[in-house]
């Protein structure tokens, strides 16, 4: 004897992205989580020019011409503002580990520090590598 089959309720469905919004929260643990990936494939380019670098005056000279273009250290770049944002993020969680920032309105505004702290990093990771 089989069981009879249930039918499934109809609900609605939004397919329109546009409307979905997310909390300043979640897309600062989406960022942090984003920024980590960016971290772990840099770790292998900055390991690759370090070890160009290292391997004779000749490598030093070909790594340094390798950075010098504007490409090169608009990646250098993007790589610092990545990493500076983990590490701001990553001082968040920490502190939500902590037990700090946890409800809604603190932990939107540790995003926004996170944020601010990260745009402020950026700018002077311009200024160093530019």
């Amino acid at each position: 004897m089989s069981k009879p089959v249930k039918e499934r309720k109809s609900r609605p469905v939004n397919l329109d992205l546009q409307t979905i919004h997310f909390p300043i929260s979640a897309i600062a643990s989406i960022l942090h989580r984003v920024s980590g990936v960016i971290t772990f494939v840099a770790v292998g380019i900055l390991l690759w020019l370090l070890s160009i670098s290292l391997s004779s005056p000749m490598g030093f000279a070909h790594a340094s011409d390798l950075v010098s273009g504007f490409f090169a250290k608009f990646i250098l770049w993007g790589i610092l503002t990545a990493l500076a944002y983990h590490i701001a993020g990553g001082i968040r969680h920490l502190c939500m580990d902590l037990g700090y920032f946890e409800e809604l309105e603190s932990g939107a505004m540790s995003a926004k520090v996170a944020f601010i702290a990260t745009a402020i990093l950026s700018v002077l990771a311009g200024v160093l590598v530019w």
